[in-house]
């Protein structure tokens, strides 16, 4: 397992749970490095003193906060150790509750916890207790430099934390304006049929990344000098009739298929234009 990012203790009414915080998701995502187009050389970003017209080392930099246009608060890493925060070392459970309570706007970010050296039975205490009651605890940790809000749930034989969002850091909704729109008992009853028709157990292993997928085979065929073909884009056509479009979903649904859009034409291999032949990379 990766490196700890966070160790402390879990604060369980009067008993301490020692813990090791990993991060339970990883970014999959195929990351790029800026060339100078003209030589494809690596481009560099530094650290730049305007006033000095220099480059400044990590061990010469300081956090500032602008409380003003070029005012600056310097804020050092003894003044952040300093703060009065027991979050910083403890989780401490404040309340239980539903999980369903918990909206998804809420979560952030989802941890790992791995019960500290001799701390396994109180750790399987509170991982059967969260079981068994089917409820989420709520406390708060301090990572990075913040305090957060947290969720700590039961998740397959282990305890997991969730980061959550504080309500000032939700945006406000979107207002729509529906009072005018009428939604007929036929429109309704054919969407009720196209739901339960998609209805069917969450497994994530069904989905995958596409366009991952397709970027890899991508930067695989520039790196064999094929020829990279382009698939036309669907032409979308627009719904005029709700009923209809309602219909043919279910109709597709049915037949296990996606619902072709009404006056789309088929593509044709003309319409299909391979990618200019790339130079192979030695």
């Amino acid at each position: 397992m990766a490196r700890a990012i966070w160790s402390g203790s879990i604060s369980f009414g009067m008993v301490s749970i020692p813990v090791k915080l990993y991060g339970a998701t990883e970014s999959k995502d195929i990351r790029f490095h800026l060339l100078h187009a003209k030589d494809g050389a690596r481009l560099k970003q530094i650290r730049w003193c305007p006033t000095d017209e220099a480059e400044v080392p990590w061990n010469e930099t300081a956090r500032g906060y602008e409380y003003a246009k070029g005012q600056y608060v310097v804020l050092t890493d003894e003044d952040f150790e300093k703060l009065p925060l027991p979050s910083r070392h403890t989780i401490d459970i404040s309340a239980f509750v539903e999980e369903a309570e918990i909206d998804p706007v809420y979560f952030e970010r989802s941890y790992y916890l791995e019960p500290g050296e001799r701390a396994q039975k109180p750790y399987a205490l509170l991982l059967k207790a969260l079981e068994q009651k089917s409820l989420t605890a709520i406390a708060t940790i301090t990572m990075r430099n913040k305090e957060q809000l947290c969720a700590i749930r039961a998740k397959d034989g282990a305890v997991m934390l969730e980061t959550l969002y504080y309500p000032d850091e939700i945006r406000k909704s979107i207002e729509v304006d529906l009072e005018s729109v009428r939604v007929s008992d036929k429109e309704l009853d054919m969407a009720f049929t196209l739901i339960e028709l998609l209805h069917k157990p969450f497994d994530p292993a069904e989905y995958h990344d596409h366009y991952r997928e397709a970027l890899e085979q991508l930067i695989e065929a520039k790196l064999e000098g094929k020829e990279v073909v382009t698939a036309p884009e669907e032409k979308q056509a627009r719904v005029l009739d709700l009923a209809d479009a309602l219909r043919r979903s279910v109709e597709a649904a049915r037949k296990g298929g996606k619902p072709a859009a009404k006056g789309a034409s088929r593509p044709t291999r003309r319409q299909t234009r391979p990618a200019r032949r790339t130079r192979k990379v030695s």
